[in-house]
């Protein structure tokens, strides 16, 4: 019986609330939405927050209440996980209110929806990009925010995720067998993130790329191609003496080197005849 009464209690209550909601939204009293919006917000009902900051937004325009809506506006929708849209509101705070006393917040949330909607490597990484750029604008315009060491280390985590997309495109000619390709975007890949993790898989895909090249040739280009082969590996056992990858790098080697000598010996008796 107890239980009946509490959840009869609720209910009741329930029902009485979203009734003054829905009054309240049907209002025209917009200090009195203003008020509501933000006792929602603090309260943690973000969906009747936002819905009344949407309807206030362009009444408050112009008035020295018109940052703190659009400012809780796109935050009650970021809290809601809709980053796109407190993305839009944020980026439009930023541009309007630069001088409020909510800029700082609105640049750091603005990167944070860039961040919280960066994809896996696999897919495009522009959000990633934007969000790295986003925190670096943060750190310049707010050098001193406690953020900052956050911010950081965040764009670190970012640049990772570039590092790995760029890995994974320039493997994908690897892949598809289209050596020169592969060659071309390897290095690419090595030019933009020369510090990468991927640095010895990429250095071992390049050799192994030019082998197969070589392989693949029309016997005019098998010379020059093999012999490319040869300083590639040279450039990675320089660089990665015990490599995981060293026996097959000595192999592409010696097969390289052996063609070439080979080769050579054929021209020398051709100049002798």
């Amino acid at each position: 019986m107890g239980k009946n009464i509490i959840i009869t209690t609720l209910l009741a209550l329930l029902i009485i609330s979203c009734s003054r909601y829905e009054r309240l939204l049907k209002s025209t009293d917009y200090n009195l939405k203003y008020k509501k919006a933000f006792e929602y917000y603090y309260k943690g009902e973000y969906v009747r927050a936002s819905t009344l900051f949407d309807q206030i937004s362009s009444i408050f325009r112009g008035t020295n209440k018109a940052d703190s809506v659009y400012f809780f506006q796109a935050m009650s929708y970021f809290h809601q996980n809709d980053f796109i849209l407190a993305t839009h509101y944020l980026e439009t705070f930023v541009k309007t209110y630069g001088n409020s006393r909510f800029a700082e917040d609105a640049s750091y949330y603005k990167a944070i929806c860039y961040y919280k909607t960066s994809p896996r490597p696999s897919l495009d990484q522009a959000n990633t990009i934007q969000a790295i750029q986003s925190f670096q604008l943060f750190i310049i315009k707010y050098p001193d925010s406690p953020r900052v060491d956050e911010c950081k280390n965040l764009i670190i985590e970012l640049r990772e995720k570039l590092v790995e997309k760029s890995f994974m495109s320039a493997r994908l000619y690897f892949d598809l067998e289209d050596y020169k390709a592969s060659i071309v975007a390897l290095n690419t890949s090595l030019g933009e993130f020369p510090d990468s993790k991927f640095r010895e898989d990429i250095m071992f895909l390049i050799l192994k790329s030019s082998y197969l090249l070589a392989y693949n040739s029309v016997e005019k280009k098998k010379k020059e191609r093999y012999q490319s082969s040869v300083d590639e590996y040279y450039s990675f056992i320089a660089e990665f003496p015990d490599s995981k990858y060293r026996k097959d790098a000595d192999k592409m080697y010696e097969n390289s080197s052996k063609i070439l000598k080979l080769n050579n010996g054929l021209n020398q008796t051709e100049d002798g005849l």
